[in-house]
């Protein structure tokens, strides 16, 4: 080979890295990660909407506070409307919101990694329809607590997994695969909840047709411990094997050629986003398209080339505090579920990305 046409080496023993990023290595050379500014940027900025959104929630309504009146009403002191409003209501509320949001998005990022698919989110592929339709059965068949309807719905994500990743499996799972297998699996699983509607009781399949919309009405702080409770436990897991899913987006040979179990990765990362699906749903109902909208976002505000899981989850906590900001306020002082307002945006930016898919030829 001519040395001419080789890449040129460092000579201080540091790697190459790409332009525009800051790189940081440790002493002992056992932990070391790449900082794109840009993408620091990017976060920031989305944290800081979200809370200023969560600020906002807690101060509108039908009973207006100050927001000077806030951060006493935060640890007990001011009007006792003021403090049963902000503790009891509103923040339990928005907090729920923003740890839905960043659950649905990291749990998307993962499953659009796997398939390198755009449409490759749960809401597609039909592990949001497993985690519902075990949500449902406990609410109409075991008429249960709030407890089980979680657990049923972290069962019902998990079991969908299985069996779409057992139906996709040959040779490996093939991301065109995971998507056909999970439309299937997603339109017979609709089916049993339409037939577990008819045979409940009128007052029941009510009470679950509105939990199918999406809401987040009159959420307090056992759902916030659940979905962050949730979050904490999973959430490492996934970033855990994310560089294996950024190496895997290449193409499963060349993960390999680079040392990656494959297998093993598709089986914890399906595991961990589906139970964090599940977990998501059981506190919320299934909020549609954010999964779906929050990865994408991410990576064409970061520019990045493959997943971004903090970005993702940043950008689905920053989507769903907005979304239910709009849903509280948009026909006050009647209060719209969330998932509507999710389904708008989301179809709006469905359409928007089969369109750009079909324009660039790959639809």
């Amino acid at each position: 080979m001519n040395e001419t046409l080789a890449p040129p080496r460092p000579t201080d023993g540091t790697r190459l890295r790409p332009r525009g990023t800051v790189a940081w290595r440790s002493r002992d050379e056992r932990l070391s990660f790449l900082l794109h500014p840009r993408t620091l940027l990017t976060c920031l900025v989305l944290a800081a909407v979200s809370l200023v959104t969560l600020a906002v929630s807690v101060t509108v309504g039908d009973y207006e506070i100050p927001f000077a009146a806030v951060p006493g009403a935060l640890f007990g002191f001011g009007e006792r409307l003021d403090v049963f409003f902000v503790q009891g209501v509103r923040l339990p509320r928005a907090l729920t919101a923003i740890g839905v949001g960043a659950a649905l998005g990291i749990a998307g990022a993962v499953f659009q990694s796997l398939s390198r698919n755009a449409l490759g989110s749960p809401d597609i592929i039909g592990f949001t329809s497993g985690a519902a339709t075990g949500a449902v059965f406990a609410i109409l068949v075991l008429g249960a607590s709030s407890v089980v309807i979680s657990l049923g719905a972290i069962a019902g994500g998990l079991v969908t997994a299985a069996v779409v990743y057992l139906l996709a499996m040959k040779n490996g799972v093939q991301g065109y695969r995971l998507v056909l297998v999970g439309i299937g699996v997603s339109a017979m699983l609709a089916s049993v909840r339409d037939y577990l509607m008819t045979r409940a009781d009128l007052t029941d399949a009510l009470g679950a047709q509105i939990w199918m919309i999406g809401s987040l009405n009159g959420r307090g702080w056992g759902e916030v411990a659940a979905v962050w409770i949730g979050f904490a436990l999973l959430a490492p897991v996934l970033f855990a094997v994310g560089r294996r899913l950024r190496f895997m987006e290449s193409g499963e040979d060349i993960a390999r050629g680079l040392g990656v179990n494959t297998r093993s990765t598709q089986i914890i990362a399906l595991a961990a986003a589906s139970a964090l699906t599940g977990a998501a749903i059981a506190v919320a109902g299934p909020v549609g398209f954010v999964a779906l909208a929050a990865p994408q976002l991410a990576r064409r505000l970061m520019r990045t080339g493959g997943t971004t899981l903090i970005g993702s989850a940043l950008m689905g906590a920053t989507l769903l505090v907005l979304a239910d900001l709009v849903a509280m306020r948009a026909l006050a002082p009647t209060q719209l579920p969330v998932g509507v307002v999710t389904a708008v945006i989301g179809g709006s930016y469905l359409i928007w990305l089969l369109y750009t898919e079909w324009r660039g030829g790959r639809a």
